[in-house]
């Protein structure tokens, strides 16, 4: 079968190759013909190192397809079921599920260890246990989640990522107040999401940053009730707050730079939601007075802060109600042949999600 490979991390370019098998079948797994997989900014993240992914792989991890066929002791999947791509499921039974905390269930990275596929002989891994640049791959059951007849793949794939994480930071992490102040800095399809959150949580103002023109046009479409470049924050503050700061900002970039910046327009008592998923080397800096003195809460956001299946059923319920735009997310498509070009636009900012069509 086909599939786009990552030979080393650091390489820029994807590989397609037609002679990858997926592998691992067996009691509790399914195996899953991928229809549709979105480009996330954490596939690059993995490609460069900054995320911890063992190679050769092969990327991709916000997926959705139908059910090709099921191991044992699978009761809750059949074949020809449509499915939403799982990342990170929840086991059950660890201490952070039992506590309701199942976004924080580690059995999902687990799984990153295990090859999912197999080219010449040699082992080769999938991002984050899956690997959804691909026509098929095997994964746990409950990483295959099922979803109703009308949902299109191309949006269930988005539910299975940067939807969940964006939509879940503002409704879950931060439960942001109605008439508040909101700034998001970073709007690709996770910040996008924040904004929409924001928007039906009924902030007031919701101040888009981005250094992309496009971007910031987009941002305004789907709630923001302004878009300025990175050096426009301040007079945006001033405009908003008066100076005093807005009440959640949310860190959608995943840098120590980026963090800094959002704290320090955060009002005194408000909250930094921090989204981006960032390098174990990148520290933020904060001093022991401010800390205390500003009172500023710190909420980092995991997969949308929130129970995963649940998530789901509330963006599909959203998305079904028109109070969510899923569609206008997708701002370009291609084939899996083309995965390099999807890469370049997700480098360059002129895609908020591109839709690989498997």
């Amino acid at each position: 079968m086909r599939a786009a490979v990552l030979h080393e991390i650091g390489q820029e370019k994807l590989e397609v190759l037609d002679d990858v098998e997926a592998v691992g079948f067996g009691p509790g797994k399914v195996r899953v013909r991928v229809r549709a997989t979105g480009l996330c900014h954490s596939d690059l993240s993995a490609m460069s190192g900054v995320l911890p992914q063992p190679g050769p792989f092969v990327p991709g991890h916000e997926g959705s397809g139908e059910i090709l066929e099921v191991g044992e002791n699978v009761t809750t999947l059949k074949p020809g079921d449509r499915v939403v791509i799982c990342w990170l499921p929840a086991c059950g039974a660890c201490p952070a599920c039992r506590r309701g905390q199942t976004q924080l269930c580690l059995a999902g990275f687990m799984n990153a260890g295990t090859p999912n596929f197999k080219r010449s002989g040699a082992d080769v891994f999938g991002f984050a246990g899956t690997g959804t640049f691909a026509e098929e791959v095997v994964v746990d059951a409950g990483c295959a989640v099922p979803i109703p007849d009308d949902v299109p793949f191309d949006i269930a794939a988005l539910i299975g990522c940067g939807v969940t994480t964006g939509l879940g930071a503002a409704l879950n992490t931060a439960d942001v107040a109605a008439g508040s102040s909101v700034a998001v800095i970073g709007c690709g399809g996770v910040g996008i999401s924040a904004i929409q959150g924001a928007r039906l949580k009924g902030a007031a103002e919701i101040v888009a940053v981005d250094p992309v023109d496009a971007r910031r046009e987009s941002a305004l479409r789907f709630g923001a009730t302004r878009a300025v470049p990175p050096e426009g924050l301040t007079d945006a503050k001033q405009d908003v707050t008066g100076g005093e700061g807005f009440d959640y900002v949310f860190e959608v970039v995943g840098r120590s730079a980026t963090a800094r910046t959002a704290y320090e327009n955060t009002r005194r008592g408000g909250t930094l939601v921090v989204v981006g998923a960032g390098a174990m080397d990148d520290f933020l800096q904060l001093n022991m007075f401010e800390l205390f003195f500003d009172e500023k809460r710190i909420l980092p956001s995991m997969y949308g802060g929130g129970d995963v299946l649940r998530s789901y059923t509330r963006a599909i319920a959203l998305w079904r109600a028109g109070r969510i735009d899923l569609e206008g997310l997708i701002t370009h498509r291609v084939p899996l042949a083309g995965i390099n070009e999807a890469l370049d636009q997700m480098r360059t900012g002129t895609a908020l999600r591109t839709c690989i069509e498997i």
